[in-house]
């Protein structure tokens, strides 16, 4: 039984898409991001948001990228990476089969057809931060939860949820959930000091990518091995900031910010 749960697991990561598939593929035949970026029909800055979305849904990174400018762009499959990448065929040739098999079984019952989606269990979200990661803390309130998710080796999101969410979702201590926060959400100091503030997420991290906009900037945050943080900050904050790659930062997010997901 524990096989079968594992399996459904990697599988279920490997569910964010097919085309990270081909870009996982692609990286490791290429070696480059914009090439393989290229390779698989994917812009610059999507394939980097690929990469990144990746690495922080999975327990540990896929990818190890350098950032290159648009020329540019080194990456490569980790040994994690390597090993997903195979159980990814693996898994993708056995739905194959399976799911050719199920097609024939279905053709001569077209309503029952109409009504099967084998994806519809796969979360979407518009959530630019998304980190998989495991319960490790649960204070039960009469209304509210606290619960505290480790996404990376000494890398803590605190969430404030209802009691009735926490419930529903069968959190516990040791369950997987998916930690989720809007970019808008993040605000961010300069500086490597944890400042005092109300909010109880800070989490220290390196600016990795600056993008000015006529409004907003968008900061890319690493504040763990190949885990990033997405900020979305208006022009004159970033201005004010004189943040740059290399930079050491604390975002901020206020637990009652995160939202918790569990597949």
């Amino acid at each position: 039984m524990s096989r079968t749960r594992d399996y459904l697991k990697l599988a279920g990561a490997g569910r964010i898409g097919e085309d990270r598939l081909r870009l996982l593929e692609a990286i490791e035949q290429q070696g480059s991001i914009t090439k393989a970026g290229e390779a698989v029909g994917l812009g610059y800055r999507a394939t980097w948001e690929a990469v990144r979305s990746l690495n922080n849904f999975f327990a540990r990174p896929l990818v190890k990228t350098q950032v290159g400018g648009r020329a540019g762009g080194a990456a490569r499959l980790t040994p994690e990476g390597e090993a997903a990448l195979r159980a990814l065929r693996h898994i993708g040739a056995e739905l194959s089969v399976a799911m050719d098999r199920l097609d024939r079984r279905l053709e001569s019952d077209p309503e029952a057809r109409a009504h099967l989606d084998p994806w519809s269990h796969v979360m979407r979200t518009s959530a630019r931060n998304a980190f998989r990661g495991v319960v490790t803390k649960l204070i039960p309130g009469a209304v509210n939860s606290e619960v505290v998710v480790e996404v990376s080796p000494g890398v803590e999101i605190v969430a404030i949820v209802t009691r009735a969410s926490a419930e529903a979702l069968d959190l516990e201590v040791g369950a997987e959930a998916v930690a989720l926060a809007q970019e808008n959400s993040v605000i961010l100091m300069a500086g490597a000091e944890a400042p005092r503030t109300s909010a109880r997420n800070a989490l220290q991290g390196v600016v990795t990518v600056v993008e000015e906009g006529a409004v907003n900037c968008e900061i890319i945050v690493e504040i763990a091995d190949s885990k990033t943080l997405a900020a979305n900050i208006t022009r004159a904050s970033a201005q004010d900031l004189n943040l740059k790659p290399g930079d050491r930062v604390t975002a901020l997010i206020k637990a009652s910010h995160v939202i918790l997901a569990v597949e």
